[in-house]
């Protein structure tokens, strides 16, 4: 689903808009923290291994791109977000859901825009500010991906109760 999420986007300068972040909260919220964490490692595995699932291919010379320390705050995004909800008891509140996905989409942040920075100075030659990065890796996209992480919330929250419900019933069944 985050291949799927890499190529519904909107071209900017250096990081595009992408629907990735969205499948990183559904996969923390629903799946919680060791197997939202385990699908994004599956994820940036498979596109290292040479798959095409990357915004902008694959192979394991991705690790060059800028774009590359927000895969990484997917994959650790995605476990703080499923950490925050288990912590939440039996039923976890909207506002704990809402908490935990504004805590994901501040990890991704925090590892991917000075991993933008990184790459831009030292490795691929293209000086450039902080002040410059801090713009194109993070104002360019934060505010839309702190609404989808509410709207997100409130969506998962929903698909979390109605799957645990089947699970408890399907246990129920074989007792």
């Amino acid at each position: 689903m985050t291949a799927i999420g890499a190529f519904i986007k909107i071209p900017l300068p250096i990081v595009p808009f992408t629907l990735q972040i969205v499948i990183v909260f559904l996969a923390g919220s629903i799946l919680g923290s060791k197997r939202g964490l385990q699908s994004q490692l599956v994820y940036i595995l498979v596109g290292l291994a040479g798959l095409p699932v990357f915004t902008k291919g694959g192979g394991l010379t991705y690790v060059l791109q800028p774009t590359f320390g927000y895969l990484v705050g997917f994959a650790v995004g995605a476990f703080v977000i499923g950490y925050i909800i288990e912590r939440g008891g039996e039923e976890p509140s909207r506002l704990r859901f809402v908490i935990a996905n504004l805590a994901g989409t501040f990890v991704i942040y925090a590892i991917g825009a000075p991993y933008v920075y990184l790459a831009l100075n030292f490795w691929l030659d293209m000086p450039t500010s902080a002040s410059t990065v801090f713009v194109t890796a993070f104002l360019s996209t934060v505010g839309v991906d702190i609404v989808l992480a509410i709207l997100t919330a409130l969506f998962a929250r929903r698909i979390y109760f109605l799957l645990n419900k089947k699970l408890v019933n399907a246990l129920e069944e074989t007792k």
